[in-house]
């Protein structure tokens, strides 16, 4: 598997990265350690997982597997993240200094290790000022419990308060954001990817599958059933079937499969191959039940979109521009720079 620096930092990753949601839900212990066996076996070394994932039981079912993988931990980039309820108390939830610290220990018992390579922000907090987190989040890094800070889900504005507020007050930077980044969900190029680049900030995208809807095993005509997301929970979340359920996902669904069968490939596989290859993005975050899943997502890496057959791709997924202010300013910025072709 191919490699990348993660953001602006000397820290190599795989370019795909696999993510931890499943274990202990949809994919039992056995066959979680069969997922990161194979995974690992196939180069890659970046594992992304949350204490939110089964209330801590994702996190242990990792900690038993490096436990059984003696070396392993050494090779692996391994990524959590806090900030939503470990329990009723309105206090073991959120990204103040008193839970930060105590979410991290908890992390670090269940994962059976001394040190986390990424510890992530899942979400904005509005009710803690970002500097007491970033304080805090920059305390554990002194401490060596981390090694890096990351964010997810942040808006805009937030990525870049936070990158501010932590270059003007000395704290550890924040060197990735993880959002839902797919074809049918484009809107972070608006502001985040921008960014992301700017900063150098690595984008480390969740969903890149689009819940499983990029993979071309639902239908318009038939409500999912059976062992899948939406086929266990259609109303489920961002991807809920009758949200997504329109010309516009079943365009990109199609081209996506036209793409897949001109190059011999499957649709999860293009459709991995295009987000992996998008500015700023250094490891799309894969998920999977079966190693079955894993396998056909892990044949991304070696896939090659050309340029014409990814144009065909941006332009049926192209969301639409809001008017204002994403309209406005773009026709501002194309009369401004047709100054400069013109000279």
């Amino acid at each position: 598997m191919r490699t990348r620096r993660l953001g602006r930092t000397g820290l190599i990753v795989s370019e795909l990265a696999l993510g931890a949601m499943t274990f202990g839900k949809e994919a039992d212990e056995q066959t979680a350690h069969a997922l990161l066996d194979r995974y690992a076996d196939a180069g890659g070394n970046l594992v992304d997982a949350a204490d939110v994932y089964q209330a801590g039981v994702a996190e242990e079912i990792i900690g038993r597997w490096l436990d059984r993988r003696p070396g392993a931990r050494d090779n692996l980039v391994l990524a959590t993240k806090c900030r939503f309820p470990m329990g009723p108390d309105p206090n073991q939830a959120g990204l103040t200094r008193r839970w930060i610290l105590r979410a991290c220990e908890d992390s670090l018992r269940r994962l059976r290790t001394d040190y986390i390579d990424l510890y992530q922000a899942h979400a904005w907090d509005p009710l803690t000022p970002i500097e007491e987190s970033l304080a805090a989040f920059d305390d554990l890094v002194r401490a060596g419990k981390v090694r890096s800070v990351g964010v997810s889900n942040f808006t805009g504005w937030q990525l870049q308060r936070a990158i501010l507020v932590a270059r003007q007050a000395g704290l550890s930077p924040v060197i990735s954001l993880q959002p839902q980044y797919n074809l049918l969900a484009r809107e972070i190029e608006w502001e985040l990817i921008p960014l992301c680049s700017d900063e150098g900030v690595a984008v480390l995208p969740w969903s890149p599958l689009g819940q499983g809807w990029l993979t071309g095993k639902y239908s318009p005509s038939e409500r999912p059933a059976g062992a899948t997301r939406l086929g266990e929970d259609p109303d489920r979340g961002v991807e809920a079937y009758d949200r997504r359920n329109n010309d516009r996902t079943w365009r990109i669904v199609d081209a996506v499969k036209q793409v897949a069968a001109e190059l011999g490939a499957t649709p999860a596989q293009v459709a991995l191959r295009w987000v992996a290859d998008r500015p700023a993005v250094a490891a799309p975050i894969v998920g999977a039940r079966t190693v079955r899943q894993l396998d056909d997502s892990l044949g991304a890496a070696a896939l090659c979109l050309d340029a014409a057959r990814r144009a065909r791709l941006d332009e049926v997924s192209a969301p639409p521009t809001p008017d204002y202010p994403y309209g406005f300013i773009n026709e501002q910025c194309a009369h401004r720079a047709r100054f400069a072709q013109a000279g």
